[in-house]
């Protein structure tokens, strides 16, 4: 394997960071408690990837089983311990255990402990995930969809349940 070509031909680099600061609120705040903080959305990463602090509240929330067909994604365990589907079956993570699922793989994950938990969630490329989390936001707050709705808006957004 070897480096991709360069994406930057520039010949002194270019002052183009950004800062997300630790304490700035939550982009989502769900019903449970839980919230998402959008770290590096694929539009900022030219859709190299997309980057997210997942975190959890005390009850039992996250997606079943499911698999992408465009993208792979990544949980890296900051804090508490989270169930993670490795395709197999579900194994318990904590802080420090990274998962790295490729495209097509099967997983899911949820937070059955009861406590606060906290995960990274890298995405590659950096798929537009940010109208998939709002949309689960307005379900979880009663708005509703027929079958037909939720299998469009699952398949618009590669997630496809197993």
């Amino acid at each position: 394997m070897s480096y991709p070509e360069p994406i930057y031909n520039g010949e002194h680099g270019e002052q183009s960071a950004w800062v997300r600061l630790g304490d700035a609120p939550p982009d989502l705040t769900y019903a449970n408690g839980g919230t998402v903080d959008y770290l590096a959305r694929g539009d900022q990463t030219a859709g190299q990837f997309g980057l997210y602090r997942w975190n959890f509240g005390t009850t039992v929330s996250g997606p079943d089983p499911h698999f992408h067909r465009t993208m792979s994604e990544s949980f890296f365990i900051l804090s508490g311990r989270v169930t993670i589907h490795d395709g197999r079956d579900w194994g318990e993570r904590t802080a420090g255990d990274f998962v790295h699922v490729p495209a097509g793989g099967v997983h899911g994950f949820r937070n059955e402990s009861g406590e606060p938990a906290s995960m990274l969630l890298l995405f590659a490329p950096g798929a537009p995930r940010e109208p998939y989390f709002e949309t689960l936001k307005q379900l979880g707050e009663g708005l509703t969809m027929t079958q037909d709705e939720k299998d469009a808006f699952y398949a618009a957004h590669d997630n496809f349940w197993v």
